[in-house]
């Protein structure tokens, strides 16, 4: 790839989880009446046929990694395992009251943090009580995140007696030394234990994340992290661009100096090398970042034009309302979306109030909705289609911001349609920012985003 085209297009941007971006969210937030009548809407129109989402934040950590850029509370103190859960449940009962009809749960997600800080009897009181409150789906998906320092074969076992079938250990790179620097320091062994006490419990689908673009990162420790992971052939692997957002999560990245970095031309040869590597093992790339076997629920959902993205990341099946439950946990009824109180104890003392605990959020606009569709569908399938849902003058704005890139050969126009270009693929969220209206209306003065590669 042209260096001169990645340091164009390698710009501060979002990363479209969600349609606005957190940041162009109503100052005002969102009204708790609002809140309550769009997931009310939004589960009458799919809970008995797709079901719904929900999303657990399992906040604690043993210890600070410096490339998280995730909401955590570091602490070894176990006893703050129940009362948290105890809140978590409360907090799904409110939700519950909210409907008429019996909640039918789609996919379950357990992140953090570390979800697997929990034991695993209180990670079965926590399933449990989920489900006395709701019944699954005929296609129901369970998954979490797990530590492979902090996961023991019995969690494994108990996760996958409650449903777990995929799990997901954050590896990001075996070099000892950029392992230091990023303060997660754990063995290929490690990892190869959890990774084959899954395969003999009888997961179906493993994913280990790996992270390109930390401090001492070169190319030969990026060839030794992936030939480690493919001897592992995990069923998925996250390639995740590091996101150094220091002024945004303050200490937690200032571990090390940017000059320790790669940076663009640098670091997109990493993400390339690994990309071939990972294509060399017969792995295919789904979206953004993402890889998967073909036999894996991600790579069918992607040739079946069933790919969906939200707050979890990609999945296989699209569900209307996710629901997140735990502190900082973002909701999304599709019509709007709801963040909780970021600190455990501002969370467990407005769920024990009887509140549903949001401290911001945005109701969509038409427009919002319609600009959402979009970038979803670029997202999951790099590929949309313009209708008349936008005005032409939005239109022509719009096609009118993507001519650099078109001039640069990542585009393709058919009648209405638009396609991202293979050679596109890694520009696709500069293509996304040429639909979003808010960030085009007020440009940010501040650095608030990572670059877009």
């Amino acid at each position: 790839m042209n260096s001169e085209l990645i340091q164009k297009y390698n710009i501060p941007g979002p990363r479209y989880t969600s349609y606005p971006t957190v940041p162009y969210w109503n100052k005002e937030g969102i009204d708790i009446k609002d809140w309550k009548q769009t997931t009310i809407k939004s589960f009458n129109e799919s809970n008995a046929t797709e079901g719904i989402s929900i999303y657990i934040h399992l906040p604690f950590c043993e210890s600070l990694c410096t490339f998280c850029a995730c909401h955590k509370r570091i602490t070894k103190r176990h006893e703050v395992e129940e009362p948290y859960l105890e809140t978590v449940l409360k907090e799904w009962k409110l939700y519950f009251d909210l409907f008429d009809a019996r909640p039918i749960i789609r996919e379950i997600h357990l992140g953090g943090g570390t979800p697997t800080f929990f034991s695993s009897e209180n990670l079965s009181i926590l399933l449990n009580g989920i489900f006395e409150l709701a019944d699954k789906h005929s296609d129901f998906e369970f998954s979490y995140e797990g530590h492979p320092n902090h996961t023991s074969k019995e969690q494994l076992q108990t996760l996958f007696d409650l449903g777990a079938k995929r799990n997901s250990f954050g590896i990001q790179d075996y070099d000892p030394i950029v392992q230091k620097a990023i303060h997660r320091v754990q063995s290929f062994e490690q990892v190869k234990q959890v990774n084959d006490w899954s395969r003999e419990i009888g997961y179906t689908s493993i994913s280990h994340d790996l992270i390109f673009g930390l401090p001492f990162q070169t190319e030969e420790s990026i060839r030794d992290t992936i030939k480690k992971t493919i001897e592992l052939k995990p069923d998925r692997i996250a390639y995740y661009s590091y996101a150094h957002v220091p002024w945004i999560k303050g200490v937690g990245q200032r571990g090390f100096d940017e000059k320790d970095l790669p940076e663009d031309v640098e670091k997109r040869y990493l993400y390339e090398l690994g990309k071939q590597l990972f294509f060399d093992n017969g792995y295919v790339e789904i979206g953004m970042d993402h890889f998967a076997l073909p036999t894996d629920s991600l790579s069918l959902a992607m040739e079946s034009n069933k790919l969906h993205r939200n707050f979890m990341g990609y999945t296989a099946g699209k569900t209307q309302l996710m629901i997140g439950l735990g502190m900082s946990s973002i909701s999304d009824s599709w019509y709007a979306f709801a963040q909780n109180e970021k600190h455990v104890e501002d969370y467990q003392e407005r769920v024990n109030k009887g509140e549903i605990p949001i401290f911001r959020g945005h109701l969509l606009t038409d427009i919002d909705l319609t600009i959402r569709k979009h970038i979803l569908d670029l997202m999951c399938n790099l590929e949309t289609t313009f209708n008349d849902e936008l005005s032409k003058e939005v239109k022509i704005e719009i096609i009118n911001q993507l001519a650099e890139i078109k001039k640069d050969g990542f585009l393709i126009f058919e009648g209405n349609k638009l396609k991202v270009k293979e050679e596109g693929r890694m520009f696709v969220r500069n293509v996304c920012m040429a639909f979003d209206l808010r960030l085009r209306e007020n440009k940010p003065t501040t650095r608030i985003f990572s670059k877009t590669i």
